[in-house]
């Protein structure tokens, strides 16, 4: 491929990416919690760009409480253990109970909804669930670990006499073993910035605590939503 063609297909690959109403959320959150932890909580340009990016994400999670419901109504894999599979639907009910009532606070923070004790209400409530739905993601993602773990040593005894890595099977369940870690230490640091927003422990989960937990989280989430690179075709 010549290097014109090699920058259109990654050019290809940024828009793809930024059409997605979720990868520039993330984005935003980025920008937000980075802001939140240069403010450290203090009045200025920076608190100013914490508070007008967390209003402006909003707008990108309008009706997103759908995906949580459908998730919820949806069929689990055959085989899933139940405590996994109710810890899956809980944490589907907590994240789409947060999407709906974080519209609320939407409403509010626009001028639209006039009641300011109830809209701060409902704001806190949306962070509980928010928070639920983080320890809930947590404890499926060691569960499925566990699974895989088991699931990996048992291919590991049957390719004992040959290189596992050129083994498909093997190299697929360590790539989902992989994600499944990165998406453990995103839950954990989620459940991190939870107790920073709701103020539970503010001595030591202080804003500049709750920022930085919430920007690496961020970056996780970007990465996560990066799309595959189109495979290379052999000649």
């Amino acid at each position: 491929m010549s290097t014109l063609d090699v920058t259109r297909a990654e050019l290809a690959l940024i828009v793809l990416y930024l059409n997605k109403a979720e990868a520039r959320d993330k984005i935003c959150r980025a920008i937000q919690y980075g802001s939140k932890f240069l403010s450290n909580g203090q009045p200025g340009t920076a608190q100013n760009v914490d508070k007008s990016t967390s209003l402006a994400r909003k707008v990108f999670r309008l009706f997103k409480f759908v995906n949580d419901l459908h998730g919820l109504i949806s069929p689990v894999p055959q085989g899933t253990p139940l405590p996994l599979v109710l810890l899956g639907k809980s944490k589907n009910a907590l994240l789409s109970t947060f999407l709906f009532l974080d519209q609320i606070v939407w409403l509010h923070r626009s001028g639209i909804y006039k009641n300011k004790e109830r809209a701060e209400l409902l704001g806190r409530i949306s962070l509980f669930c928010w928070m639920g739905s983080s320890v809930c993601t947590t404890l499926v993602e060691l569960g499925e670990l566990g699974r895989l773990s088991v699931s990996m040593k048992k291919l590991e005894k049957n390719l004992k006499n040959s290189d596992k890595y050129k083994n498909e099977e093997y190299r697929a369940k360590l790539q989902k073993s992989n994600e499944r870690t990165l998406a453990l230490v995103k839950a954990g640091m989620d459940i991190v910035v939870a107790v920073g927003l709701l103020q539970l422990s503010p001595k030591k989960v202080t804003p500049r605590v709750t920022g930085a937990f919430g920007f690496v989280s961020s970056l996780i989430s970007c990465y996560q939503l990066l799309p595959s690179p189109p495979k290379s075709k052999t000649p």
